[in-house]
């Protein structure tokens, strides 16, 4: 009681078939594959994007210029150092 059963949607498919024509219906399935493509490929742009920019940023810091040995840096706490 109050489920679908194959015979009903037997019948709407039947009846979708008769409005719209096996033509117009795999027109429509094959618009919709061409939207799920596309939208594949846009998410799949974006990603190669994201990708790219990283490795800019990344590229970009490894291009430090040092012009000699860096200073050593006293990480002594301050109540060690006074009492030396």
């Amino acid at each position: 009681m109050g489920g679908i059963s194959i015979w009903q949607l037997a019948i709407v498919g039947i009846l979708v078939v008769l409005l719209f024509g096996r033509g117009k219906i795999s027109e429509l399935m094959g618009d919709v594959a061409k939207g799920i493509k596309s939208f594949k490929k846009g998410m799949k742009d974006d990603d190669d994007d994201a990708i790219d920019t990283a490795r800019t940023e990344r590229v970009a810091s490894d291009n430090v210029v040092v012009d000699g040995p860096a200073e050593p840096i006293d990480v002594t706490p301050q109540k060690e150092r006074d009492s030396a």
